[in-house]
């Protein structure tokens, strides 16, 4: 006879929701229902989905757009002993994070206590880091500041997009799912607490962010465009008076004011420290081709 395995509910979107649950399939968890959402028709999706693994996988799915009280009564009825939210874009109220004997435990796109918050690979990105990771911890009513379980770390090359570190964080997650879970099901896995002094926070980012200011350098210009590319918004700017998207550049050696078109074929144009070379451009409304005007 098989030992009992804790009933698990699952809160899950994006890749990572993706990742983590196939991991906790194959590891043959006992996931009572699967909470995730619909797709948005404005949004770019880009990832794959997380209720049709589950639906494939015969797990009963619920796709409120907010958990009300009847999803709290459901949860209730589920009776879990341990609650996962793996990229969940929605709050889960105090009474369902209060009803697992084992506790609720979120997946972080970030190595806490640093960059909590949204859009945390993005951030990192921009902010020319190079290093990252994702983080388990306890969820509770402070968003991302919960006892850490455990982390995982990923290299970020100067070279990576968001979406390549995206990737990254997503394989890191779901290496902490496997080598986690037995210590979560057995209530013996550690809880380590943030340290608050070392904690930094980054809010959500919106499509306006992606505006260059050709008064930063080169570099920090560099480190936007790779941070809202494909397949998020984009970084953008008003060039001889018309709106156009930078989807990939690189920085290089000399000086122009900033904005100046110092040459057509290549794209360069000045920025606050050094030239940025445009490798891929799309006028607004036009198709995207080689850094050309």
């Amino acid at each position: 006879m098989s030992p009992h395995r804790p009933r698990i509910l699952i809160f899950a979107y994006s890749e990572v929701g993706c990742v983590c649950l196939e991991e906790l399939i194959k590891q043959r968890a006992e996931i009572a229902c699967v909470f995730t959402h619909e797709d948005d028709p404005e949004e770019e999706i880009w990832f794959r989905s997380v209720k049709e693994i589950a639906q494939k996988n015969g797990i009963p799915v619920r796709t409120s757009s907010k958990l009300g009280e009847e999803d709290i009564e459901f949860c209730r009825a589920a009776a879990p002993e341990l609650i996962f939210s793996f990229y969940y874009r929605a709050l889960v109220p105090k009474e369902i994070l209060l009803l697992p004997r084992l506790g609720a435990y979120n997946m972080h796109g970030a190595l806490l206590p640093r960059y909590r918050g949204r859009a945390c690979v993005n951030w990192a990105v921009l902010n020319g880091e190079t290093r990252t990771g994702a983080t388990l911890h306890v969820m509770t009513e402070k968003p991302d500041g919960g006892d850490i379980v455990d982390s995982e770390a990923v290299d970020i090359k100067f070279t990576d997009t968001a979406f390549d570190v995206f990737l990254k964080v997503a394989e890191a997650a779901r290496v902490i799912t496997e080598r986690s879970l037995p210590a979560l099901e057995a209530g013996t896995a550690p809880r380590v607490p943030q340290n608050e002094a070392e904690a930094t926070y980054f809010g959500r980012r919106r499509p306006e962010d992606g505006r260059i200011d050709w008064n930063k350098s080169a570099r920090d210009i560099y480190n936007l465009i790779r941070a809202v590319t494909h397949p998020f918004p984009g970084a953008f700017a008003d060039i001889g008076g018309k709106k156009y998207y930078i989807w990939k550049a690189r920085p290089i050696g000399g000086t122009a004011a900033p904005g100046e078109v110092v040459s057509r074929s290549p794209l360069v144009i000045g920025t606050g420290s050094g030239l940025l070379e445009v490798l891929r451009i799309q006028p607004e409304g036009g198709k995207e081709g080689d850094g050309i005007l």
